[in-house]
């Protein structure tokens, strides 16, 4: 069996969750190649070593360019703030190395066109690069997706999709990384909003083409981190709004927010067909709802469908039935079908490209919201 020696860089909590999946992969699932951990980067060289050690990576460097020109370095796995993406990952895939990326793919358009410019590149000489938009690997949102690949739901006529957090609701939180537009890109938007923007698209196999949207940030300041006493200015959205129109003529509704009290990880997503329609939220992430519309009046109505056989998508490598997954295994699966598309030499997905096409429905909000809500096409050439 082929070896894949593989980078991580960053070691937060992508990095903490990235590494656990690079762990697990091969003891769940028959690989086509066995991935080894070989190091661990960051931007100081005592937290990196003492995360190396905890995590589980061999060795440790300060200086993830050096480690491009590892021979024993295969693969570079970005799990840095977006402001880090671009030059990171250009520099991985014009080294030779097949790259993993954290969504959203970079903090803007600029940048994620060089990242799929340079996917392109790459491609030519079998390197390949894929976007981390876990969500497509919950086994009930795949199954979603095969559901409507199948027209169980007939023709797709809307969907709507919430990502609903509370961590910024007390206006003493303080200014993490997360709420500066210079490493961020944006706030709820791209951290929340990329993520059920792919999934919508991915469930209906169709792109957003127009957007009409709105943002908001309702806390201007506050404290800084290092000096609890100063506050520093917010520069990105604290919550999003926005409509949707898709190429095949579905409507969408998309919000994300930071501030829904009560809300812990609130990914809800809902599809209606025209003979069907799926419902999905993350906070019971084992579960999909459906709704046959070819069931007799006496009997129709949603029904659990507990996403846990072995027949349903990734499952035949776990537990038995009613045995439930968790927000790491999702992980575990992207590292599973990453891997696999490297030894194929086949296209991942989400690749470069998709990833590119999320963050021009991302920036597409953003001009919609400074021109007050105005429809505004995604693709440039339709501008």
């Amino acid at each position: 069996m082929n070896t894949l020696g593989v980078a991580l860089v960053g070691h937060a909590f992508m990095g903490t969750v990235h590494s656990q999946a690079w762990r697990t992969v091969g003891r769940v699932f028959d690989l086509p190649a066995r991935p080894e951990r070989v190091v661990l980067c960051g931007r100081r060289k005592d937290a990196a070593a003492e995360a190396a050690t905890r995590l589980g990576w061999r060795e440790c460097s300060d200086d993830w360019k050096s480690v491009l020109m590892r021979d024993d370095v295969h693969v570079v796995d970005i799990c840095t703030p977006g402001d880090s993406h671009a030059e990171i990952a250009v520099s991985a895939l014009d080294a030779g190395k097949h790259v993993l990326c954290e969504k959203p793919l970079a903090n803007s358009i600029a940048e994620a066109e060089a990242m799929a410019e340079a996917a392109d590149r790459a491609r030519r000489n079998g390197i390949l690069a894929m976007v981390g938009f876990n969500y497509r690997r919950v086994p009930a949102l795949a199954l979603a997706r095969s559901l409507v690949e199948q027209g169980r739901l007939g023709e797709v006529r809307q969907v709507r999709a919430h990502y609903l957090q509370d961590w910024l609701v007390d206006p003493q939180a303080p200014l993490s990384w997360r709420l500066r537009a210079e490493r961020a890109g944006s706030g709820a938007l791209g951290d929340l909003g990329a993520h059920i923007v792919d999934l919508a698209q991915h469930l209906l196999g169709d792109e957003i083409v127009a957007v009409s949207g709105s943002v908001e940030t309702f806390i201007g300041e506050r404290p800084l981190p290092e000096d609890p006493a100063q506050n520093g200015r917010v520069t990105v959205d604290d919550a999003a709004l926005f409509t949707a129109r898709f190429r095949g003529g579905a409507l969408g509704t998309f919000e994300a927010t930071r501030y829904a009290t009560g809300n812990k990880n609130g990914l809800r997503i809902e599809v209606n067909g025209t003979e069907g329609s799926l419902a999905f939220d993350f906070e019971s992430m084992n579960e999909l709802a459906f709704y046959d519309g070819t069931d007799s009046a006496d009997v129709a109505g949603f029904r659990r469908i507990l996403a846990t056989e072995p027949q349903h998508p990734y499952l035949e490598a776990w537990y038995p039935p009613g045995h439930v997954l968790g927000y790491e295994h999702t992980f575990v699966h992207e590292v599973r079908d990453f891997i696999t598309a490297v030894s194929d030499r086949s296209t991942p997905s989400p690749d470069f490209a998709a990833g590119l096409h999320v963050q021009r429905v991302l920036d597409a909000v953003q001009r919609s919201a400074a021109e007050h809500s105005r429809w505004t096409s995604v693709l440039q050439e339709e501008r």
